[in-house]
């Protein structure tokens, strides 16, 4: 009732109408003639009022008429008279509709196509993406020779017995020239390649006079016929080259792996080979960008062995080769130099911080342990972040707990981050990967970082550091701090226990100084006996109980031999300690005929790999694949919500994919 009131209190004409008759009704006792003539005034204007509302709506419906048949009309015309192929066909069947003049043409058609289905025109034509709601087809699609990107658009339309059909309306756009030219500058894009000879001092030591001309020779001819078909080689150096390639010469050198560093070991005689190491710089913005990314995968390259091809491109890293064992190749000069500017750095900094990688073993508390000597040096009081109930040092740490020295040295990553000022210097031992540290958010949290580590460099290791002592060809992070402390030090301010434990960390991971030993790693032993390392005492470290002893043997029991010489013991049982897990992996070289050993276990959720080598064959290549990482005799790595069984046979995979490099 309100609605139909208010709506009669609208302004409009009706209403004034029926305003003047009351007015002419109100007239009516006092003038009747007045009154009559008002209501027939009022009549007549509201009959041509309505008699000319009529004949404009009436228009107003003609003009809306002949409009749509305008629109009807130049649609049609769109349709038959496009500049771009059309073809009109049901997604659901794929019954082609109707198709214009130049679709025909391209489909090799002559007459129209109805009747007949679209994957007899175009084969291998997805619709997916029109009942998905897009406007373009996600891919280009072919026909007779042509690329076409294809946009479209669906309807529903009424069929003649009244259903709802969908009708799908297509576009295609040739794009053969334009995709050609576009294969044809990413194939011609710049790509810079650094090539250097990793051993080349050491083999042109121990080659006679008359052989060094000869080996040079022969490694020219290798660089010369390899690159012969892929770019510009230049000889920079009598040990370095420099390669320019396009991205068509890159693909097939990755297609070939990189045969040039298999056969560059062919070069030299009984026991004296050269081994390369390439870095290459690609998916970047200008040759001096180009140049700057294959100097650091060169760096990269050689931080990991050599012997390896690395890329390096907008994101990562990606790796070819590293097979051969590493050798030696370490001056003391170096040791020196990383000494006094550890020295300097320790002596400026307001705090001293050391940690190493996370569930820390024997060689990082070693090698955190030799670095606390030299703080004390210095005059400053060193903090070691180290989970206490966490670690696969714990006898060490014992010890090192009971002297006076260490009252408050060892400390969480919480209470480190804390406690941490502006001017702090961080210490990481033992690891060069930020994601592996104890604490990764005290890492980011220090401006000054120096790293001190023997594991090759992964993809994601930790960059900008103030000192980077990174030697992969030595045996442990122990034997790095040892030969620093050497210029540090004095022998008689080395704690006891603290030679010990460097002494344990060498030992560890030497597996008793019978793998990747060399000099360096006796002298710097020889440092630590005269500083008043106790080898029975060391000895003592390594011992189990029965019931580790049992639970390792049950692991060896479960090994099954791969490929001949790989030993993998996969173990479903919950429990394994990682230390007995390694202690397997290592037993499990001194089987006849094993060259590699992997053993996967269960860690809560998690699934663990430790892997050992004796050196043929690079753990950590295939590691690598999994996420994991370490040095080419000793790996390890982890997979997050996992079962062993499924670890086992993806472990498997990345053998069958290294062995057949």
């Amino acid at each position: 009732m309100n609605k139909k009131f208010s709506r009669l209190l609208e302004p409009n004409l009706k209403l004034y109408f029926f305003c003047m008759l009351l007015f002419s009704a109100a007239a009516v006792p006092f003038k009747p003639m007045l009154a009559a003539v008002e209501a027939a005034a009022t009549a007549a204007l509201y009959l041509y009022f309505r008699s000319s509302a009529q004949k404009r709506k009436q228009g107003i419906l003609q003009y809306i008429n002949n409009l749509t048949g305008s629109v009807d009309a130049a649609s049609k015309s769109t349709l038959i008279n496009s500049p771009l192929p059309i073809m009109v066909f049901r997604p659901d069947t794929g019954e082609v509709i109707w198709s214009n003049e130049d679709f025909l043409q391209l489909a090799g058609v002559r007459e129209h196509v109805f009747e007949i289905k679209v994957e007899d025109t175009v084969p291998d034509f997805p619709v997916e993406w029109l009942l998905e709601g897009k406007q373009e087809c996600p891919e280009r699609v072919a026909m007779n020779s042509r690329r076409f990107r294809v946009y479209g658009s669906l309807v529903r339309a009424k069929g003649r017995d009244g259903s709802q059909n969908l009708v799908a309306t297509t576009y295609w756009v040739d794009t053969t020239e334009y995709d050609a030219m576009r294969e044809r500058f990413e194939e011609s894009r710049p790509i810079v390649a650094i090539l250097t000879v990793d051993n080349y001092e050491d083999l042109m030591k121990v080659s006679g006079e008359a052989q060094r001309s000869a080996i040079q020779a022969q490694i020219d001819e290798k660089l010369s016929r390899w690159a012969v078909d892929s770019g510009l080689l230049v000889k920079t150096n009598r040990d370095r080259y420099l390669l320019l390639m396009e991205e068509k010469d890159y693909a097939r050198l990755v297609a070939d792996k990189f045969s040039v560093l298999d056969a560059m070991r062919e070069v030299g005689g009984e026991g004296a080979h050269p081994t390369l190491s390439i870095g290459v710089g690609k998916d970047a913005e200008g040759m001096a960008e180009l140049y700057k990314n294959a100097a650091l995968s060169l760096e990269m390259a050689l931080s990991r062995g050599g012997d390896q091809a690395v890329v390096r491109g907008k994101l990562d890293f990606e790796f070819y080769g590293g097979r051969a064992k590493s050798t030696e190749k370490r001056t003391k000069v170096k040791s020196r130099v990383m000494a006094n500017a550890l020295g300097e750095l320790m002596d400026d900094a307001r705090q001293v911080y050391i940690m190493g990688h996370n569930f820390a073993d024997m060689d990082a508390v070693g090698a955190a342990a030799g670095l606390c000597c030299a703080a004390r040096k210095l005059g400053k009081q060193p903090q070691v972040v180290i989970d206490l109930n966490h670690n696969a040092a714990g006898e060490i740490l014992k010890k090192l707990r009971a002297r006076p020295e260490y009252a408050g040295v060892f400390i969480g990553g919480n209470e480190a981050l804390l406690r941490m000022q502006p001017g702090a210097l961080l210490i990481v031992v033992d690891t060069n990967r930020p994601d592996f540290v104890e604490s990764p958010s005290l890492l980011e949290s220090c401006n000054r970082v120096a790293v001190i580590d023997h594991h090759r460099r992964a993809a994601s290791y930790i960059e900008n550091a103030a000192l980077n002592f990174h030697e992969p060809y030595a045996s442990s992070a122990s034997e790095l701090v040892t030969e620093l402390l050497q210029y540090l030090v004095e022998p008689s301010d080395l704690l006891g226990e603290e030679a010990e434990a460097l002494l344990a960390g060498i030992v560890l991971d030497t597996k008793h100084f019978t793998m990747r030993t060399g000099g360096r790693t006796f002298e710097a032993a020889a440092f630590l006996r005269r500083a008043g390392a106790d080898t029975s005492d060391v000895q003592k470290l390594f011992q189990n109980d029965l019931d580790e002893m049992v639970s390792r043997y049950d692991i060896i029991r479960q090994a099954e031999l791969y490929h001949g010489d790989i030993a993998v013991s996969v173990v479903e049982a919950d429990g394994v300690e990682r230390v007995t897990a390694a202690q397997a992996a290592d037993e499990l070289l001194t089987l006849k005929g094993v060259q590699a050993s992997f053993v996967v276990y269960r860690s809560g959720t998690d699934v663990l790999m430790s892997a050992r080598s004796l050196g043929d064959i690079n753990v950590q290549v295939i590691l690598e694949t999994l996420g994991g990482g370490g040095n080419s005799t000793t790996a390890g790595g982890r997979i997050e919500n996992a079962d062993p069984e499924t670890v086992g046979a993806q472990l498997r995979d990345a053998i069958d994919a290294y062995l057949e490099k």
